[in-house]
């Protein structure tokens, strides 16, 4: 069976490059979610890799899910994808390197579902994000309805669901869903550039994003307690040692660091 995810690692840079590949509109279905999970192992272990890119290529993003698969599902069949679905969500949202989403042409339903597991998204001027799953008489199963939320505002969430419509990149900067708008020929390349200099960052960047991703459901008090034990762990990476000195002979933002 051929792959339909392909993974590129550039360990002189940091950086690795995810890339979805099936077919024209790269429709997901069980495989591609088994196989990005399959990734997101491998990834998770992978000193040399520090920062990663989610892409579909140049032309989409992921139209969705494979709806050609709907008609045979039953209930079961349903519960049991979108199960699967939100693993591999969570398993990419997980994962300690940080993430950008390189979003061309269409990032529909559980195209937009990936995207909004990454850490960043950049979209080409011409892309098309949204969740319409409500126009098929279902809803999203990949975790929208609650990512959506958290990151444009209950009422931005309600509108895209509830709607089913389909938004533009200046819309979805506006409302927080992505960070930066480019040409569509530049998206990857930015996406590459952006992930390149979290690459270079210290160690302890893992450690923000363990932070801010254990704490952000727990009441503050709970949450600060994370945050504690995880900033007594950055005394213990050199990128530490490293950091505080430059600082003291050279001053702010001229540190080179290991990512160690």
């Amino acid at each position: 069976m051929s792959s339909v995810v392909q993974l590129e690692r550039d360990p002189e840079t940091g950086v690795a490059i995810i890339r979805l590949d099936r077919g024209k509109v790269n429709a997901i279905n069980e495989a591609m979610l088994e196989e990005l999970t399959s990734i997101c192992n491998s990834l998770a272990d992978d000193r040399e890799i520090r920062a990663a890119v989610l892409t579909g290529g140049s032309r989409h993003f992921a139209a969705g899910a494979d709806i050609e698969r709907f008609p045979t599902f039953d209930r079961d069949d349903a519960l049991a994808f979108s199960r699967q679905f939100n693993d591999t969500a969570l398993g990419i949202e997980g994962l300690p390197q940080i993430t950008i989403s390189a979003i061309n042409g269409y990032a529909l339903g559980g195209g937009l579902e990936l995207a909004l597991a990454t850490d960043f998204r950049v979209a080409a001027s011409d892309a098309q994000l949204g969740n319409p799953e409500v126009l098929l008489g279902i809803i999203p199963g990949g975790g929208a309805t609650q990512r959506l939320a958290r990151l444009a505002g209950v009422t931005m969430a309600k509108d895209l669901v509830y709607s089913g419509r389909a938004i533009g990149a200046e819309e979805a900067l506006a409302n927080n869903l992505i960070s930066a708008v480019f040409e569509p020929d530049e998206v990857q390349a930015e996406a590459v550039k952006m992930a390149e200099g979290y690459a270079a960052g210290p160690a302890s960047l893992q450690l923000a994003k363990a932070a801010v991703l254990s704490g952000y459901h727990l009441p503050l008090d709970e949450a600060v307690k994370i945050e504690s034990e995880l900033f007594a762990d950055a005394f213990n990476t050199e990128d530490c040692a490293i950091g505080v000195q430059s600082f003291l002979e050279n001053g702010p933002g001229k540190a080179s660091f290991t990512g160690r």
